[in-house]
């Protein structure tokens, strides 16, 4: 596969072949990993962690330029009270709304450099995916132009699930290159699996594994749109997908868990899960995300309870 030629008959040589995952050992090792203890000084770490980690998230149909800036506000400053409180890793909007982020965001705007807070955009006819080829790479192509340093892109699980890998394969390659900007660099490309639409874990390592050889640069469990979304042993299952692609080509590929993680107490199981798999290097913006909206404001809420001794609130902070 890797340095080959690759061909549909290949891609599904390989996908059919991998090994089946073990069900039961990985559900016992994610929550086993849940059960870590983390205290004091570095829990501290972990709460700014977990900050630094965040896509910053609105992705209603009700979402206004207004709402946007509000969220880019709270993106910028987190906590108005505390200004050594970090900044998120990007906020995440719909296509059209990307300009509204991007001059909101005015100087803290990475801007293709990823020295700032990055603008991510959904595309290729998020959530369901279920659009033709063109429409999604001109969605991609259109947030890109406007703007948007990472696309965050779902895949066909029809599809997929139908055996039709070669065709899941082919559009994030499209997609891949429709990201490029017109000084031939590229934005960052999250390949959404939707984790909960493929019934399997088999189905989730085969579908990770598709993803990377399309030339993903994260894989991403869920549009946050199905349930179930983010849960740990996936997560893990797509970690161990991360790490033997790395020890197979020295390739260091991201994982962002999105949807359904609204407390510090669970998110730092997934910041124990990732230095158990892959190592503490992923612990960094390029190589790990959160996709939240209402986990910031508990992560907050902790910090301040750190400084202060009390519990806030949630009045303490906003409720976007």
């Amino acid at each position: 596969m890797i340095g080959g030629d690759l061909t549909e008959k290949s891609l599904r040589l390989h996908l059919e072949g991998l090994a089946g995952v073990d069900a039961v050992g990985l559900e016992q090792r994610a929550a086993a990993l849940g059960t870590r203890s983390i205290k004091t000084t570095s829990k501290a770490w972990a709460l700014d962690t977990i900050i630094e980690l965040i896509d910053l998230t609105t992705l209603e149909g009700a979402d206004t330029p207004g709402k946007v800036r509000s969220l880019v506000a709270k993106a910028v400053n987190p906590d108005p009270s505390d200004a050594t409180t970090p900044r998120v890793a990007a906020v995440c909007v719909y296509g059209d709304m990307v300009p509204h982020a991007v001059s909101a965001l005015g100087g803290a705007w990475s801007g293709g450099t990823d020295s700032g807070i990055n603008v991510a955009a959904v595309a290729t006819a998020f959530p369901s995916g279920r659009a033709s080829l063109a429409v999604k790479i001109a969605d991609t192509s259109e947030a890109v132009a406007s703007g948007a340093d990472e696309i965050d892109m779902v895949i066909d699980r029809g599809a997929f699930l139908s055996g039709n890998f070669g065709l899941v394969f082919d559009q994030i390659v499209a997609v891949k290159e429709a990201c490029r900007r017109s000084d031939g660099s590229f934005a960052h490309l999250k390949v959404i699996l939707e984790t909960g639409e493929l019934n399997t874990y088999d189905n989730v390592r085969r579908a990770s594994w598709l993803a990377i050889l399309a030339g993903g640069d994260f894989i991403k469990t869920s549009t946050g749109k199905v349930s179930p979304a983010a849960t740990l042993p996936v997560t893990l299952l797509m970690l161990e997908v991360v790490r033997d692609w790395h020890r197979l080509t020295g390739e260091r590929i991201g994982v962002k868990p999105a949807g359904g993680i609204r407390t510090s107490k669970d998110a730092i199981k997934y910041l124990v899960t990732v230095a158990e798999t892959v190592g503490e290097e992923w612990l960094t913006p390029h190589l790990f995300r959160f996709g939240a909206s209402s986990l910031l404001n508990d992560v907050l809420l902790q910090r301040q309870k750190m400084t202060t001794g009390r519990y806030s609130g949630p009045d303490y902070v906003t409720m976007d």
